[in-house]
Order: C-alpha cells, then structure tokens, then sequence
C-alpha cells in the first residue's frame, strides 16, 4: 500500500526563501496581513485533510468507480467520496481564496495551489469534484450578471454546490466551431438548451445538491464557427430567486466514459433536452468567458501532475531504500544482507532524481504562477496587474503541457524502480501512470498547449512576452555571473536563454513562409521553453540553498536542493540540444510522407 507525506517543507522554501511571496502579497490590500504563518498553518492542516480524508479514498475509489442508474440517471460516487466532501465543505477548504463578499476566506490563490497540489497527491480523481468548480466561479465571478453570482457563487464558495464545464461534443473534439448544441430564447429572458455533450467530468455526481453546469451553445442566429459560440448557466436543479431548488432541469447523464485511469471521477455524457438556461457574458463571445475557466483548468491540469508526480517519488524511495537485489558495482554497500538496497545503483537515482527534479521544478513554477494571479487579480496598480496577467497567460500553456509530460515520465520512472511489483495493482504505483496520462489530452491537448505557446503567445506579439521572462533570466545571470559556485546553474540557462531567442526569429520567418513550419516545431519549442524556465528556477533555488550553506546552516535540506539541481542541470536539462536539433530540420520530413502514410 502506498503512503503520502505533504512535502510543506519544500512548499515553504520556495514560497518563503525563494520567491518571497509575503513581498508581493503585502502590495495587494486583501492580501497584506496574510503573513507566512498563516499560511503555513494553513497548509499544514490541509496537508492533514489530503492525507487523512482524501488519500485513504483513492485506490478503493480507483477500484470501485462511479455507477450510474440509467433509469433515474443519478451516479454514485465510490463508497468514502460523499463523505469526504461534506468534510472538506464543513472544514471551509472550498471557499479558501473565494471572495469574502461572496462568503469566501479570501485567502491568496498561491494557498490555493499548494493546497491543491496535495490533494492531487492524495486523490485526483476525488479532486476533480471540488477542483471543477474554482473554475465555474471565476468565469461566473468574471462574465455573469449581477443575479447570477447572487444566485450561484454563494453556493459554490461554500462547496454546497459544484460546477463544470460543458464544451465538447461527440463529433467536434478540440475544434468547438463544429458544436451543435442550440439555445432557443425563451419569453422570460432565459434559454432552453438542446444537444449532447461529452467527456463531462464530474458531470453528475451524488456529492452536492445541485451541479451547475457552464454549457457552450449557439444561438438561432449566431454566425458559423467559433465566432457563433455563446456560454450559458445550466443547473441540474432549477433554483428560485430565493436560492430553494425546485424541479429537475432538462440536463442528465446519458452514460458514464469507460476510462483508463481516474476511476473515482465520473467522466459524463450529458444530455440536454430544452434545458434551461442564462446567458453568461454577451452573445456570441462565449469562448472569451469559457476561457477563464479553461485557463484555470489548465493550471489545475499541471497541478495534477505535480501532484501525482511527488507521491509517485515518495513511493518509490521508499521501495528503493527497502528493496534489496544485487550488489553495487563499485562494492558491496549493506555487508549485513545477502543484496544491496537497489538505490545504490545508478540507474535508480537517475529514475528517482528524475521525478525529484520535476517535482520541486514544477512546485516552483506553480507558486510563481499563483503569485501572479494574486497580483493580476489583486495589485493596485494597472500596469503590474496586465503584466502579471501577461506573463501568466504565457507561462499557462508551459505549465499544462511541460508538467504534464514530465509527470508521465516520472510516474512511469517511479513504477519502474518497483520493477514487477510496480506493474501489480497492490503497490498503487501503475495507478498513478493510469490517472496522470489524461492529464497530457483534456483542457486541450499538449500539442494544442505547444501551438498556442508558440503561434499565439510567441510569435502573435513578436516574442514581447517571451523577452520579459528572458530579462528575468538575465538580471538571474548578471547578479550570480561572477559567482563560480554557481557557474554550473547559471552557465547553461544564459546560454540558453540566447539560444532561443534566436531559434525564436528563425521559426517566425519559416512559419511566415509556411505555417506547417510552426506546427512541426511546437511541441519540441515547449519542451525546450519549460526547461528555461525550470532552469530558472532551479537556478534560484540552488542560489538560496548555497548561501545557507555557505552561511554555516547544516540542515541537509539545503545540500540536497544543490545535489538535486545539480542532476537537473546535468541529466535533464541538455536534452534541450537534442530538441532545438530537431526543430531546425522543419516540417519537410513529416509532411512529405503521403507514401509513409497511405
């Protein structure tokens, strides 16, 4: 049976040492008496709920699943799940960092993040419930009207109800200028709803009253495409002004997906027929507000992997450290047992240290991002709030897509440390590989992730965005230049960070020339533009771990920060070259295939 231990420590370097977030929270007025140890007690007793309430779920809730009646259309969630819920809604955990005119604590979305990296850790699949519906409120909070948020983000602050997304449909996939769902207005000013709606999760569930659903539809007259698209409110159960619930709406679940991991979640077909709804937003620009709950999907998406990626090493330590078999090439290491624990070999550290560094790399990342979206919500001043925003709607793909990947390298190293027993259900490791690997194809493939990082967020300004997160690097580089001990982290991001710039300008004219250009080198530009940034931050870390050494602290926590970046820079980080070799040769070698291909 696996085991989970909140890794707070780690969360508390990078939020407190690294990147100071206090600092920038004291500049934002709701946010200026939240100190460190608030939010250290904050995550400590979240830590306690993920691995005391929500872990002890997943691997019955894996094995159970969810059950659907298909007479009365209602799912059941594995046997623990509605009762963790109503834990996490009594314990206040959903209304964290909600409004507090909205019934919310108004706690830093930075907590948010880390909170929710635990519980990932502990459940992905129970997550996925309540982590749906931070979504709902944002768009909600951001595009509804004033009678909707009073009549919705109450209850979804307080977890009493929960929300989802509904986009895509059977035939239309990521293309949602094909969907066909139809919003007829109605006398009242409300829209009744007609059509299919697929890969649904959490779209029906036994675990809150009611279930608010975000649904994308085209009005009578909306134009074809895209451009046509419209989003509407939609719950399960009518709600009266006063916020009783009445009758059921026209919106059920059809069927439930069938799937190779996360198990414990219910992945819906849904229904609607003449369900009712409201307008969200104006008409035809409901992909603009569906967008605020995609890009916090798609954060959550890479702080799903994060998760699974850190109990996953946990895991495997500890087997490696247990397990012995053979003897080290370089001399016997336990001389009081027939074998050697097999985390003397190399091949294992390599594997261990893999998902270490993408662990820690990610969490740093992470917490950056959620300190700037405190900042793009929250700061005073307009200028840092549209460049805090800026600098995360580009780093936002990097985090879905590079986190994700690693994530499925990661588990993958972890399950193999157990060898055999790694691919035996008992030692919940080929679970973890089961439930990450969705997390690389919804909120929109990581192909999709890597054309929009490159074509949108790249190219579409020039690389102006992508020279603000270079500065960052360089004033890194320009303060720790001359500092020899740091040489083998700052050395290779400077080279880097110029390396890119100019792949950057070479790809611009070859897509000007051909677009296929910047579709043949998407995916490796992501890859190659997460590891700068993690280059970065593991720069910084290895920064502050160096000077508490050199400063006479002897807590091994900092030594084994430097030895981790150390692997990074040294095993992970030059694949790199490999990747910017490949993005030179263009797209004649894949488009050129029409023979390969018949």
């Amino acid at each position: 049976m696996p085991s989970y231990t909140p890794p707070l420590r780690d969360m508390q370097f990078v939020m407190h040492e690294v990147l100071k977030v206090t600092d920038d929270l004291k500049l934002c007025p709701q946010h200026a008496d939240t100190d460190a140890d608030t939010i250290n007690a904050v995550l400590e007793e979240g830590g306690k709920f993920a691995s005391e309430v929500a872990f002890p779920l997943n691997i019955s809730g894996d094995e159970e699943g969810c059950t659907l009646d298909k007479t009365t259309h209602e799912v059941t969630a594995p046997k623990g799940f509605k009762e963790a819920y109503a834990q996490y809604v009594q314990g206040g955990w959903a209304a964290l960092s909600c409004d507090p005119a909205y019934g919310g604590q108004g706690l830093p979305f930075v907590v948010n993040q880390c909170f929710y990296e635990m519980l990932n850790s502990a459940n992905q699949a129970w997550t996925m419930y309540p982590g749906l519906s931070h979504g709902a409120y944002e768009a909600l909070q951001a595009h509804g009207t004033d009678a909707q948020k009073a009549l919705y983000l109450p209850k979804l602050t307080s977890g009493e109800w929960t929300g989802t997304m509904c986009l895509t449909e059977p035939h239309c996939g990521t293309d949602l200028g094909l969907l066909r769902t139809k919003a007829e207005p109605l006398a009242d000013g409300s829209y009744a709803i007609t059509g299919n709606k697929i890969f649904i999760s959490a779209g029906e569930h036994d675990m809150a009253e009611n279930i608010v659903h975000l649904v994308l539809a085209r009005l009578p007259d909306a134009p074809v495409g895209s451009k046509g698209i419209s989003l509407f409110a939609v719950p399960k159960f009518h709600v009266s002004a006063d916020g009783t619930l009445g009758k059921r709406n026209g919106i059920y679940c059809g069927g439930l997906e069938h799937k190779m991991g996360i198990h414990g979640n219910a992945t819906a077909q849904m229904v609607l027929e003449g369900a009712i709804g409201t307008l969200v937003g104006q008409p035809n620009k409901g992909l603009a507000a569906m967008f605020v709950m995609m890009n916090a999907a798609r954060l959550g998406v890479g702080n799903q992997s994060l998760g699974l990626t850190e109990v996953a090493y946990q895991n495997a330590l500890a087997y490696a450290k247990d397990r012995i078999q053979m003897r080290s090439l370089s001399g016997t290491k336990a001389k009081d047992k027939p074998a050697d624990p097999i985390i003397v070999h190399p091949d294992v550290r390599k594997m261990l240290l893999t998902a270490k560094a993408y662990a820690e790399g990610g969490r740093a990342l992470g917490i950056f991002c959620g300190v700037l979206l405190d900042k793009e919500h929250s700061h005073p001043d307009e200028k840092v709030r549209a460049d805090s925003g800026e600098m995360l709607a580009l780093l936002t793909p990097i985090v879905k897509a590079f986190l994700t990947d690693n994530g499925h390298i990661s588990t993958n190293a972890c399950m193999q440390v157990f060898g055999g027993h790694g691919f035996i259900k008992e030692w919940g490791m080929e679970q973890y590989v089961r439930d990450n690997r969705i997390n690389m194809i919804y909120e929109g493939t990581n192909t999709i992730q890597s054309l929009d990082l490159l074509g949108r967020k790249v190219l579409g300004n020039n690389g102006a965005t992508l020279k603000k997160f270079g500065r960052l690097v360089a004033a890194l580089v320009e303060e720790e230049g001359v500092n020899e001990k740091m040489a083998e982290f700052i050395t290779p991001i400077a080279i880097l960070g110029d390396q890119v710039t100019k792949l950057t300008t070479e790809l611009g004219f070859k897509g000007f020339q051909n677009a296929d250009e910047v579709g043949a080198a998407a995916v490796d530009y992501l890859r190659v533009a997460g590891h700068l940034v993690f280059g970065y931050f593991w720069a910084r870390m290895a920064q502050v771990a160096l000077r508490e050494i050199a400063a006479g602290n002897t807590d091994q926590f900092y030594l084994a920060k430097v030895q981790t970046a150390r692997f990074y820079f040294a095993k992970l980080f030059p694949e790199t070259a490999t990747l910017m070799r490949t993005m030179r040769t263009g797209s004649k070698a894949l488009m050129d295939t029409d023979a390969a291909l018949a």
